[in-house]
């Protein structure tokens, strides 16, 4: 007896699958010698970087396997990290709660109700050092998801160095940094548009200096890839997005043979496996392409394409999410194709609670099958040669560059952005993918076809983050007031406030001081949105 109850228009399973990707590109029924081809895809560490950057691939170094975790108080995300350490995890992705990313204390009226809930509390450098206890920062790649105050997180990562004797030098790791995606999809802005961008250059400038080894950028089209984007438009307005970042960096001063070394990407990987691979071979050449023709830049390793990713988001559903194993398989598998340097890979249960240590053990497993059993890391670049990839990947890359040619018609990124432009496309693509998903034409096995009568409401094993979470966080940060030296915290603020009013002036040695003063994020947020003000959201309809 068939137990698939039948959904979407007609009201029918899916029978074959669509010639067309998301993107918009036909897929041939067969690809063949004669398949439209415009050029040959050269050799891996070589421009423009098609078959990836590095010549022998992951034979010469696996990618960092991360799973981005965090949640309550700094005691328990390190507990959480350091079980996935001793998993075989090389490489750590912090997940920081909601005030942490909008700039406020816990001791503020909005942010109690969201403590530790989508992340770890982090808000002073007593914080940070428990968070990193017995984990040695010398020896560990460290991600951090952050935007809007990741100056400040940055700053405080290199003062709990300082605090532990660890050469900057030595820090390895990525600040996401990228606050032109928030602004178009994700929402986590806190200061206009023009001093964000000050502060972004700031750290990257800094960090060229002090932290060679770090990224403290990492554009991202992640977000707005979960937004409703499809790949071509998630690389397209990334790549936009860093060419504004490039312009920025240069009026600045900086030389581009220089900071580009510093640059990374990050995206979303979904579920079309050579749409995702052909998207990521056609990124690195367009990116190699642009940094050589428009800025001259000459130096191979300012030319490289450097990106993580994650496979899940918004790809993952919640009916039988079991399903969901398989589909961050199939990302993965994706990822590694398309010659990602980090991966991180969802837990089955991310659509509806934090990963519980089984699910997160589980999808870190998923990466280590990938990489020791498949077979698939073995060569660099598997599916180069192949008919079908080499036409995607130019047929990406044409759509890649028909899209930024959009963006930079319009006025660029920056403009595109303030005056609702770009947030105005993505939703409407978001509008167009939701129908799709409705009517059965997007097929996703489990939520709109191939569903059961009895589908599973509970994934099994259910997280449950300590209800005194909040309580504690609050104890811990009123004490840290009580105790720290007041008047060296004023007297760093200030200095913050009025370094702020000189435009030239680099102001990650300030927040540095705060930090290593004890100083709140909240209490730096409020210092620099006296001097700037707020972002406002344009409103297009």
């Amino acid at each position: 007896m068939n137990d698939t109850k039948r959904t979407g228009a007609p009201g029918a399973n899916p029978q074959a699958p669509s010639p067309f990707i998301r993107s918009g590109i036909e897929a041939p029924v067969v690809a063949t010698a004669d398949t439209p081809r415009t050029r040959d895809p050269g050799l891996p560490g070589q421009y423009p970087f098609t078959r990836g950057i590095f010549a022998d691939g992951f034979r010469g170094r696996m990618w960092t396997m991360r799973q981005y975790s965090g949640f309550g108080t700094p005691e328990e995300s390190n507990e959480r990290y350091r079980f996935l350490l001793d998993r075989g995890q090389t490489g750590l992705s912090i997940a920081l709660d909601l005030p942490t990313q909008c700039g406020l204390d816990p001791a503020d009226p909005m942010a109690r109700p969201e403590i530790g809930k989508v992340g770890v509390s982090l808000s002073n450098l007593s914080e940070m050092e428990i968070l990193f206890k017995g984990i040695d920062l010398s020896k560990i790649s460290t991600s951090f998801t952050i935007n809007g105050t990741a100056a400040i997180i940055y700053a405080m990562y290199i003062a709990c160095a300082d605090r532990n004797g660890v050469p900057r030098e030595k820090l390895t790791g990525t600040i996401q940094n990228d606050i032109l995606k928030e602004y178009v999809a994700r929402g986590t802005w806190i200061f206009p548009v023009h001093p964000s961008m000050r502060l972004i250059s700031d750290t990257i400038l800094f960090g060229n200096r002090e932290t060679p080894r770090f990224n403290t950028i990492s554009i991202a089209g992640a977000h707005m890839r979960d937004a409703g984007c499809t790949a071509a438009e998630e690389m397209a307005f990334t790549l936009s997005n860093g060419l504004a970042y490039v312009d920025e960096l240069l009026r600045r001063g900086g030389r581009a043979d220089d900071f580009a070394k510093r640059l990374s990407f990050f995206f979303y990987v979904h579920m079309d496996l050579f749409e995702e691979v052909a998207k990521f071979r056609a990124g690195r050449r367009v990116w190699a392409r642009l940094l050589r023709d428009r800025y001259s830049v000459t130096d191979p390793k300012a030319q490289m394409f450097r990106f993580g990713v994650v496979c899940g988001g918004s790809s993952l559903v919640a009916p039988q999410p079991h399903n969901n194993v398989i589909r961050v398989s199939i990302e993965a598998m994706a990822a590694v194709l398309g010659g990602a340097q980090s991966i991180f890979t969802c837990a089955y249960d991310e659509p509806f609670q934090i990963p519980t240590e089984f699910s997160a053990e589980l999808a870190l497993r998923t990466q280590q099958i990938v990489a020791h059993e498949s077979g698939i890391a073995r060569t660099v670049d598997p599916l180069g040669g192949s008919y079908y990839t080499e036409h995607l990947t130019d047929e990406m890359e044409q759509r890649i560059d028909t899209l930024m040619k959009e963006v930079e018609d319009y006025g660029g990124a920056i403009k595109a952005i303030e005056d609702g432009w770009m947030q105005q496309r993505i939703a409407h693509r978001a509008h167009e993918r939701k129908q799709q998903l409705d009517s059965g034409e997007l097929p996703v096995v489990g939520l709109n076809c191939f569903r059961r009568d009895d589908q599973p409401t509970s994934p099994g094993e259910v997280f449950h983050l300590d209800p005194q979470v909040s309580r504690r966080v609050l104890e811990k940060f009123e004490a840290i007031r009580d105790r720290r030296d007041a008047g060296a915290v004023a007297r760093s603020l200030d200095r913050l406030e009025q370094a702020a009013e000189q435009d030239g002036e680099n102001l990650m040695p300030y927040l540095i001081e705060c930090c290593h003063a004890y100083a709140t994020v909240g209490e730096m947020v409020s210092r620099l949105k006296a001097r700037w003000g707020e972002f406002q959201e344009p409103v297009r309809l």
